[in-house]
């Protein structure tokens, strides 16, 4: 014990580090290994007739352990009308034409830490942890790619449905629609600022958990959510594609749209749609245009009893009752906008529940109520991440937005399963790691570990008895 105390003893912190460094390594050393080899396979299945080899190149695949270097060979292939292409057999079984050379552990990784995190912090946050340095250009880059792989799905979703092949088979008596936009602050390609932009966000749910309801909670039933910055008609074709992609919306009994009062959140939904007001933007407005708090709370008294007239002509009263000398007639101003607001969204200004249209009872298990959960929705998945904090954004605000929701749908690891590598199937990898295993035995030349530089420090590990798992331990760190 005396000798363990009196000699130097390596930091954890250190240790930690050249195991780490060495796992990489040979992690990096295995995958090389494999994709040849996979690469040799591929070599010799193929048509030699229709694809001739040239020989190997080099590439490299960014991946969790780093970023791995091998040669795979490319060939030439003749084409309808005389020309000729080169292809790589490799990364089309690997499918590495879709997003790049990144692998799907790795691309997940990104995907989800940015979701939450800036660019350079995402970078930092993955080259600390992992054994892959990436700068924030690179994860910026690789978010555009995957946003426009979504948009792109979006895009044959809209022209399935115009050709009538959704895929929705789901039959629900009422669906529950709310849509409502996030103001942004722009720059142009030159960093200058820009106009502000409207991220458009849709959610859709079935109703409510009732059992949730008993514990006073709030929860939603097959929340699903579509976020994008295209422009309104486009947005609207894609929100209607993706509800037909779950549900036969021929069959849904009835529809109701929860909004703002925007424009174009009205411009383009069924007729058959029951449109009403958002209770939270109405009040807000009140509280905005309207100074006096006794005015205020008789505006909402009034629309809490559904006396939408009543509401309306108080306004109007109110309005000629303010002296427009005052503020240069700012609040008789605001009261007229307040009436217009109101007044061109009458329609919407009752709940759903008071229309006196019937409504299909509730599904098992679920509760119908008061509709308005647009706002914090678009807290949790757009204002946390792409407002306030100075931030500005240019075209990688849409793609961010793509990858963003996917991840609320928990969609987003199965999307970037179809754009990132493909499968080894032919390779078993318990032989390669006998091979690097047996190659790394301890030699007598003394080159020693090539991960490692040999351990001088004292580790109290060596003095303990030599069990089987210690004496690997010694090979495989030592030397």
């Amino acid at each position: 014990m005396e000798s363990i105390v009196n000699e130097e003893l390596m930091p954890f912190k250190e240790f930690e580090q050249r195991i780490f460094a060495y796992v990489c390594g040979l992690g990096r050393e295995i995958t090389q290994i494999l994709l040849e080899r996979y690469d040799k396979e591929l070599s010799q299945q193929r048509d030699k007739k229709a694809y001739r080899d040239k020989g190997p190149r080099k590439t490299s695949i960014k991946t969790l352990y780093g970023t791995v270097e091998y040669r795979r060979r490319v060939y030439m292939v003749n084409q309808e009308g005389g020309s000729v292409a080169t292809i790589y057999l490799l990364d089309e079984a690997m499918q590495m034409d879709k997003i790049g050379f990144i692998s799907s552990n790795l691309a997940e990784k990104i995907a989800m830490t940015i979701t939450g995190a800036t660019y350079r912090d995402t970078a930092k946050m993955i080259s600390s942890t992992c054994g892959q340095a990436i700068s924030h250009t690179g994860v910026w880059g690789f978010i555009q790619k995957l946003g426009e792989r979504i948009s792109e799905e979006e895009e044959a979703d809209v022209a399935k449905m115009k050709a009538g092949e959704t895929a929705g088979q789901k039959e629900i008596p009422v669906l529950f629609e709310e849509m409502d936009g996030v103001w942004l602050k722009m720059q142009r390609p030159d960093h200058k600022k820009a106009p502000k932009k409207e991220m458009k966000v849709f959610t859709m749910y079935e109703g409510w958990d009732a059992e949730a309801e008993k514990n006073k909670q709030s929860r939603l039933v097959e929340k699903r959510m579509l976020a994008g910055m295209e422009g309104s008609q486009e947005f609207h074709e894609k929100r209607e594609a993706f509800i037909r992609s779950k549900y036969d919306a021929d069959e849904i009994q009835q529809r109701i749209l929860n909004g703002d009062g925007g424009s174009w959140i009205k411009e383009d939904y069924d007729p058959d749609v029951i449109f009403q007001l958002d209770r939270f933007h109405i009040q807000r407005n009140i509280k905005k245009l309207i100074k006096d708090v006794k005015a205020q709370q008789d505006i909402a008294s009034f629309l809490a009893e559904e006396k939408i007239d009543e509401a309306l002509e108080y306004i109007l009263i109110y309005a000629d009752s303010v002296d427009s000398n005052e503020d240069k007639g700012k609040a008789r101003k605001d009261a007229k906008k307040l009436y217009k607001y109101l007044n061109e969204n009458k329609a919407g200004l009752l709940p759903y529940q008071s229309r006196g249209v019937a409504i299909p009872d509730p599904q098992k298990g679920m509760i119908h109520k008061d509709m308005g959960v647009q706002e914090n929705q678009n807290c949790t998945l757009i204002t946390m991440r792409m407002k306030h904090r100075r931030m500005r954004w240019g075209r990688g605000a849409n793609n961010l937005a793509k990858v963003m929701y996917r991840k609320e749908n928990r969609e987003l690891i199965s999307t970037i399963d179809r754009y990132t590598d493909g499968l080894i199937t032919t390779i078993y990898l318990g032989e390669i790691i006998e091979e690097i295993s047996a190659a790394k035995a301890p030699k007598k030349d003394g080159k020693g570990n090539p991960y490692l530089d040999r351990w001088n420090a004292h580790m109290p590990l060596l003095d303990a008895m030599r069990t089987a798992s210690r004496k690997a331990f010694t090979r495989a760190f030592i030397g």
